[in-house]
């Protein structure tokens, strides 16, 4: 940076009345010297490049803690009103280490869905569970080229609907039988718990008064749909 600034310092002094008395020449000579020697061309190119990249990288870091800020919002005992357009999309940066590796994520979310009656940090924790076994999913798979995971939302008079599919490796119908069941899992040790799914269904059916199901081809990919009640009633049953 100094080196570069004393390309500036050379220009100024040409106004500076205090500077030594210099012929054209000779100061030409000194300008262009300071310039091949910082590399004058190729600075001019990159600095722009490097600033546009900074506020690009400063966005990214903007969105993501703004994300885990919402994502980590404080649970509640009793439901409120939520948009899960906007938990799923903040629960989607927050997870983006566990799934932009191996897979790309398409997001169809339904502008007009009405807000939710939610539990919305244990909702978020649904959302985070099967996007990071999608993308686990899609990393077992033969092959270099990247997955595809894709979250659509839709509603009804009565239900919030999302679905969550990707083209991984599939469920085989053995084990979609036991994948609810609690410490059940398919994953090396020290990969997985098994208790994701089995906590994410007790969120969903117990606490929300909802419904999860899959479907899934072996060796094609999985669908998970969640469905939650939009009336406030509806939900209360669950947790009362």
């Amino acid at each position: 940076m100094a080196a570069f600034l004393s390309v500036i310092d050379s220009y100024a002094e040409q106004i500076d009345p205090n500077a030594p008395a210099m012929g054209w020449q000779e100061r030409n000579a000194e300008i262009q010297d300071i310039l091949v020697r910082l590399d004058y061309d190729f600075i001019r190119e990159e600095i722009p490049l490097a600033l546009t990249q900074s506020l690009e990288g400063l966005e990214r870091i903007t969105k993501i803690v703004g994300a885990m800020k919402e994502f980590s919002h404080p649970g509640s005992a009793e439901l409120a009103m939520a948009d899960i357009n906007r938990a799923i999309e903040s629960t989607v940066t927050v997870c983006s280490n566990r799934w932009k590796h191996v897979a790309s994520i398409e997001m169809a979310l339904d502008r007009e869905m009405p807000a939710v009656p939610c539990l919305i940090a244990e909702f978020n924790q649904v959302i985070l569970n099967l996007v990071t076994n999608a993308a686990d999913a899609i990393a077992e798979r033969q092959g270099a080229d990247k997955g595809r995971i894709q979250i659509i939302t839709s509603y009804t008079d009565e239900w919030a609907e999302i679905k969550i599919s990707d083209n991984g490796t599939g469920i085989p119908d053995s084990v979609i039988a036991k994948m609810y069941d609690p410490f059940f899992t398919t994953k090396e040790v020290g990969k997985g718990t098994g208790q994701g799914l089995a906590i994410s269904r007790d969120i969903v059916v117990n606490k929300h008064n909802g419904s999860i199901s899959c479907e899934s081809v072996h060796g094609e990919g999985t669908v998970f749909t969640l469905r939650l009640p939009l009336k406030m009633g509806s939900a209360v049953k669950a947790v009362a």
